[in-house]
Order: structure tokens, then C-alpha cells, then sequence
């Protein structure tokens, strides 16, 4: 609404809510304003630049750092996952990036990140009302951070996509251009809007199939969806259980899921669920508590995740039901060192709200504990219709359409927990910030490319070991 609108709006009933509109006008128009002044200090231009000669770094040391209280054996499947292809490297080195964001232009505005926001930890999964939703589905990194480095990282990534499919630059480009004009536009959008329209914004499964941008698209679209709605714990019970005399068994299948021989290691998981059950609300408690702990396993999970500690948990109802919940190990996040500390003492604790942050609905069993050996942990359902999008052998269009779809849904997670008008503010109606930060996307994919290639070459000269598994 205009001010010219608003002000027609003189009856007695609306005169309050004329004036609060017009206040709230002037309030999105002065932090548009002040946005608008930051490109005096951080011009939009300036984010195109990327130079790795402006700090010294070695990737190989980076990585090794990221190493520190894993589970040593595993290790070497990170790295062999890593090296399967330039994209799997960047999924793997949230840690790397990380360090090299910290060297980039940056506003000042903070909002609630991600941390690891690449195209991959974007995908369908079920709200609590047993609807499909698009959005972020990967938080083990969230913290309280510069907007840029989430939109950064996630237009590289397409960058690096495209490449891997045989794209040209140019479509490389626009992938990333795509995303990230996505993002602007959006968020403009949710600037306009009242905290609570933007807290209640999501991106629905009608949106997502008919984002898609021809028939094909949208029929591929359907069929992730109803792939979606299989993939639920109750279908992968069957393959990884196994009925012994009394109770439901994790099946082992050694070197991804296996019963640690530690001693006395599942009464520690037990302390652990009790701790996990005090952080749930109380009405999910009572639900929780309809089910009875049969097994639990180690499941080595992902690509920048592995060797860190990651259990699923198998219960059953009284009538014989299954519940499978993963409970993943959490580290302070890749951003702390750059961009501060959290102020939960409990890593689980701010993966969890972080999480609750930037969805836009969330797992009713997501909670947190601290764990075996003061680990801190959250706990969630196992594959409750997780689905990413395939992204092998995806068209140029294709990408850019998916891009866009990625970059709204940072955008409302942005706008969630940061100043909106204020980063619209700065980003403009026009391409300038979009251009840029397509140069951008292509410069850190070279970087990328060499980080690589160095990690190929120190599994070759002996340096680190790789273990090369099943892809994930």
C-alpha cells in the first residue's frame, strides 16, 4: 500500500490502522534508505572479487583441522567421498569456505545462517501435518552470521553444479545469477510483509511442482514428490531390522552402520534419551513416550558429516509400530570462529533452534541432549519424505529454474530472523548485486577446482588416506 492509499483511508474505524500503516511505511522506507547508504562503504560491485593471494591458506591443513574429535577409522571415507567429483569436494568443505567467506566484503547486517547452504541441503520433507514442504533441510552449521556468506556459498554451489553436468560458463553463470536474483526479489517481497506473514510463508508441494518450467519438468517434479511420500521410516524398516527373541535388532553392515564395541556404551545412549526427552515440548514428550527403545546403531551419514557422531535409533509402539530417529553429533559450527560463539552451551541446543529459525515447519521430534561422553547431540526422525532433488545430468534450465527456487527459500528463511528492508535496502531492484556475484560464483569455482586437485594429490603422494564407498 502507497502512502497515497493509506491516507484515503479516513473513516473512524480505520484511522488506528491508518496510522499504524503509514508508521510502519516510514519505518520500511527509512531501513531501505539505510540500506541504500551501506554501497557507499561496501560497494555491490565489490562482491564480484575473489583472490585466495589475500590470506594465506592450505586446503589440506584446513580439512585436517575440521578432523579434530572425529571418528578417526572414518575419516578416510570423508576424503573418498570428497574426491568423487569437484561438487562433493565443496559439499564436504563447509569448513574451507567458511574461512575464505570470512575474507569477503561484508555489510554488516546479520541474519540467523545456515552455515552450509549449498543446493544439496535444499528438498522436500513432511511438516507435522503430513504435508510436503520445500526448504532448507541442513542445519548442523546454523549460526547467527553475515547474510552474504549463506548467499555466497549457495550460488557457488550452482556454479560448480553446472560444471559438473558438462554446462557452459555461461549457463554457469546464469545458474548462479539465477539464485541469486531470486533471493533479492524475493526478499523485497518479505520485507513488505509483517513478521508473522513472513513466519507463516512457505513453499508448498503445488509450488514446487508448478515452479517447474514445462510439462516434462513438472511430471519429474510429481514423481519426486510421491518418491517423497515412500520415504519414510516405516519403508526403511524392513531393510536395515531384523526381529530377534525378544525385541527388534539393527541389522550391521559394516563400515556405515555397525553396533560400536565400546563397554557399557548403549547405557550412556540411554542417559542420552532421557536428556533428548526433557528438551522435547511436553505434549511431543507424551507421544515419545508411546514408544519403547529396541536398538540403536553408529550410521556414518553424508559427506562433511561423516566421522562425526551419528546414531539411529530403532522404537516400537505397543502394538509393534516403528519409530526411527537419527541423533547426529554437534560441533560448534564451521562459522564460530569467524562470526562468534553461540550462546547455547549445548551445540544441539542451536542446531535445533536454529533450525526452528529458518523453516518454515519442523520435525516434531526434533530435540537435543548431551550425549555419549559429554557429545552434544539433536535428535530428529529418520527420513520423514527427506527428498533433494537429482541433480546429475539436470538441464541448463532446468538448474536455473531450481536455482530459483533455492534462492526464494533463503530469502524467507533470511527474513525470518533478519532485517529485510535493510538488505533490500542494499541490494536494489536492479541487477548490479546479481551480476556480481555471478563473476563471483565462477572466480570461487576455479578456487574450488584447485582445492580439489590438491586433495587429489595428497591422497596420491600419501598425505591423507580416501576410502572410496557407495554414493551418497
Amino acid at each position: 500500500m502507497s502512502p497515497t492509499e493509506i491516507k484515503k483511508n479516513t473513516t473512524v474505524a480505520g484511522t488506528l490502522a491508518r496510522d499504524k500503516a503509514l508508521e510502519s511505511f516510514s519505518r520500511h522506507a527509512e531501513c531501505l534508505a539505510a540500506g541504500r547508504r551501506l554501497r557507499d562503504s561496501v560497494p555491490r560491485t565489490s562482491h564480484a572479487r575473489w583472490s585466495e593471494r589475500s590470506h594465506h591458506r592450505d586446503p589440506i591443513d584446513l580439512l585436517k583441522l575440521s578432523n579434530r574429535d572425529r571418528v578417526s577409522d572414518l575419516v578416510p571415507i570423508r576424503y573418498g567421498r570428497m574426491l568423487r567429483s569437484p561438487l562433493t569436494f565443496l559439499r564436504g568443505a563447509a569448513a574451507l569456505m567458511a574461512s575464505d567467506l570470512a575474507h569477503t566484503p561484508m555489510t554488516g547486517p546479520r541474519v540467523q545462517a545456515c552455515g552450509d547452504c549449498h543446493l544439496l541441503n535444499f528438498g522436500l520433507f513432511a511438516t507435522p501435518e503430513r504435508n510436503l514442504i520445500f526448504d532448507i533441510n541442513d542445519f548442523d552449521e546454523t549460526l547467527p552470521a553475515p547474510w552474504e556468506w549463506d548467499l555466497k556459498r549457495l550460488a557457488v554451489s550452482f556454479a560448480v553444479a553446472s560444471r559438473d553436468n558438462g554446462h557452459s560458463e555461461r549457463q554457469a553463470e546464469s545458474a548462479a545469477v539465477g539464485c541469486v536474483q531470486a533471493y533479492r526479489t524475493h526478499l523485497r517481497g518479505y520485507s513488505k510483509q509483517s513478521p508473522l506473514q513472513v513466519w507463516y510463508a512457505r513453499l508448498d508441494e503445488h509450488t514446487f511442482i508448478e515452479a517447474a518450467p514445462d510439462l516434462e519438468a513438472r511430471r519429474t517434479r510429481r514423481a519426486i514428490a510421491r518418491k517423497a511420500r515412500r520415504h519414510v521410516g516405516e519403508y526403511l524398516f524392513p531393510r536395515i531390522a531384523t526381529q530377534g527373541m525378544n525385541q527388534f535388532r539393527l541389522v550391521d553392515q559394516p563400515p556405515l552402520i555397525f553396533h560400536p564395541a565400546e563397554r557399557d556404551w548403549d547405557k550412556r545412549i540411554r542417559a542420552a534419551l532421557d536428556s533428548y526427552r526433557t528438551s522435547l515440548p511436553d505434549e511431543r514428550r507424551v507421544l515419545f513416550e508411546r514408544y519403547k527403545l529396541q536398538d540403536v546403531a553408529f550410521k556414518v551419514v553424508g559427506i562433511g558429516s561423516v566421522g562425526t557422531r551419528c546414531y539411529v535409533a530403532l522404537f516400537c509402539s505397543a502394538d509393534r509400530q516403528p519409530l526411527l530417529l537419527q541423533f547426529k553429533e554437534a560441533r560448534a559450527s564451521v562459522l564460530e570462529r569467524y562470526a562468534g560463539k553461540s550462546r547455547y552451551d549445548n551445540h544441539g541446543q542451536r542446531v535445533v533452534i536454529g533450525q526452528r529459525l529458518m523453516q518454515s515447519a519442523s520435525d516434531i521430534f526434533l530435540g537435543w541432549a548431551r550425549g555419549v561422553r559429554g557429545v552434544d547431540v539433536f535428535g530428529r526422525q529418520l527420513r520423514d519424505m527427506k527428498m533433494s532433488a537429482p541433480i546429475a545430468a539436470i538441464s541448463p534450465r532446468q538448474l536455473c529454474n531450481y536455482a530459483g527456487l533455492c534462492g526464494w527459500t533463503l530469502a524467507r528463511a533470511h527474513a525470518k530472523s533478519g532485517n529485510a528492508a535493510l538488505i533490500s535496502g542494499y541490494l536494489g531492484t536492479g541487477n548490479t548485486f546479481d551480476r556480481a556475484m555471478g563473476k563471483f560464483a565462477l572466480a570461487y569455482a576455479d578456487q574450488n577446482e584447485r582445492d580439489y586437485a590438491a586433495l587429489v594429490a595428497a591422497v596420491k603422494k600419501g598425505r591423507i588416506q580416501a576410502l572410496v564407498d557407495e554414493p551418497q
